[in-house]
């Protein structure tokens, strides 16, 4: 029983530090998604061609934003800034393969990698969503 009561403490301790990079990014919740998209459909119609974004309201923390990438690959990210709490202004534009937060600071993420963009770079990068394709052009994102 002490055994268990000192490792509990050193990982209290020791476990927990307020510039730990994990820790500033934990703004999002682990929000279960379970989306279908049948590129067919007119509203994910611009995901046939490369190189285009198409944002989904309704799912993740503030909609998903998927992308095509190339001929056979779709990616799919949450639509809210990681680098922010929940607000109004954290929900994530697209523009062009960016997305940008509507808070002050303006946040940009690229939508290929991920990574934070711009003259203020964040630590956090943007949750990634898998992507299964299921069919002919239709796919699975979930987490």
């Amino acid at each position: 029983m002490k055994k268990l009561i000192l490792i509990l403490s050193c990982v209290v301790v020791f476990g927990c530090s307020k510039n730990d990079t994990l820790y500033n990014c934990n703004y999002l919740l682990d929000v279960g998604v379970n989306l279908t998209v049948n590129l067919n459909l007119p509203q994910f119609n611009q995901l046939l061609f490369p190189v285009n974004a198409v944002r989904v309201d309704g799912y993740g923390n503030n909609g998903i934003i998927l992308v095509r990438t190339n001929a056979n690959s779709i990616i799919a990210w949450d639509g809210a800034d990681p680098s922010h709490t929940s607000s109004s202004c954290s929900k994530l534009t697209i523009e062009g393969l960016n997305a940008v937060c509507g808070c002050e600071d303006g946040n940009e993420y690229s939508l290929i990698t991920g990574t934070s963009l711009g003259d203020n770079p964040q630590p956090c990068t943007l949750k990634p969503y898998r992507v299964e394709a299921i069919g002919n052009n239709s796919y699975y994102v979930s987490n």
